[in-house]
This record gives C-alpha cells, structure tokens and sequence, in this order.
C-alpha cells in the first residue's frame, strides 16, 4: 500500500512559481507511474502531468505544456511538479497519484493511489 502526502501549496502571484511535492511511503515507489492531476470549483479532476517510473517519459497537458515540470526522485521517494509563469486559470486543489502501469494514462481510474491535495492560488 503506498501513502501519499502533497506539500508546498500555498498562495502566490501571477507571474510567480510554485514547487510542490508528493512524498511517498510504502513499498516499490520507484517501479509506479506518477501524475499530478488537479481539480479546480465545479469542474473535473484532470491529468496536467504524468511521469513514469524511470523518469524517461513524461506527459503534459497543453495548458500546462513548457509552464510545468514534473520531476522524481526515486532515492527520496518523492515526485515535485515545478509551476511557473502561474496564472489565476491554474488555482486549484493538486493531487498526486500512482499507478503501476506500463503506458502513462490520463484516466484518473487508473490510479490506484491519491494523496489528499494541496491547495494552489493563483491571484491577479
């Protein structure tokens, strides 16, 4: 069973950055895909990046793509999303997830493992 806790949320900017965290506990962390997805009032929980086990492979959505920098570190057990040139669009609830899975997918279903979120705002 794999426990996921997400920090560094917080309040910032437009214009400013933001690192936040997903540190791991449990059993096999670096053989699971990781992604972030996020979840803003009244809309869908969607996929704004994923990251394979190795690190090798990553995915972005088109309205976080060359803002967003997903990252892992495998001996610390824990995967980083870096946000810059942050946006009011881009307030919402982060939560990391896990899967074992060979081919990264954006279906939040197909994620066993969920961190409880980090709050991320975004002001004018």
């Amino acid at each position: 069973q794999v426990q996921l806790v997400e920090s560094g949320g917080g309040l910032v900017q437009a214009g400013g950055s933001l690192r936040i965290s997903c540190a791991a506990s449990g059993p096999s962390f670096s053989s699971y895909a990781m992604g972030w997805f996020r979840q803003a009032p009244g809309k869908e929980r969607d996929l704004i990046a994923a990251i394979n086990w190795s690190g090798i492979h990553k995915y972005y959505a088109d309205s976080v793509k060359g803002r967003f920098t997903i990252s892992r570190d495998n001996a610390k057990n824990t995967v980083y999303l870096q946000m810059n040139s942050l946006k009011p669009e881009d307030t919402a609830v982060y939560y990391c997830a896990g899967a074992q899975m060979t081919r990264l997918t954006a279906r939040s279903s197909d994620y066993a493992y969920w961190g409880q979120g980090t709050q991320v705002t975004v002001s004018s």
